[in-house]
């Protein structure tokens, strides 16, 4: 788990640096350090199941407005028959970008979720 982390850590540090240049920084930056912290934290074996749980939370409300929104997830399915979204950096459509931050929750939600039952199960007496 030590390097799971670590590995995590060091990569939602980097996806928070690369949002300086995204139209919405001040959501993303804190959304990706909070990963970073969340991992960091438990590379250092500290868990904490209830932050855990409040970021899943907020992550997959969050998740949820991507997907349903005008020019959501969804929108990009149906719409623009599920069109590439890695073809270049520059998100040039709004369906683009929100796809790419709904699919970047899924992986912070993922990561955090590993961690939740970890921190779960190591907590209980065997």
């Amino acid at each position: 788990m030590k390097i799971f982390n670590i590995f995590f850590s060091i990569l939602f540090l980097i996806f928070a640096g690369l949002q300086y240049n995204d139209p919405d920084p001040y959501i993303w930056i804190p959304i990706y350090l909070y990963g970073t912290i969340c991992c960091w934290l438990a590379a250092k074996n500290k868990f904490y199941p209830r932050a855990y749980l409040f970021g899943i939370l907020f992550l997959a409300a969050y998740a949820l407005y991507l997907f349903f929104t005008n020019d959501g997830v969804l929108d990009w399915i149906q719409k623009h028959h599920g069109e590439n979204i890695a073809t270049s950096m520059k998100a040039e459509t709004p369906w683009i970008e929100d796809t790419r931050e709904f699919f970047g929750l899924l992986m912070l939600i993922a990561v955090i979720l590993i961690n939740f039952f970890y921190a779960k199960k190591k907590k209980r007496p065997e």
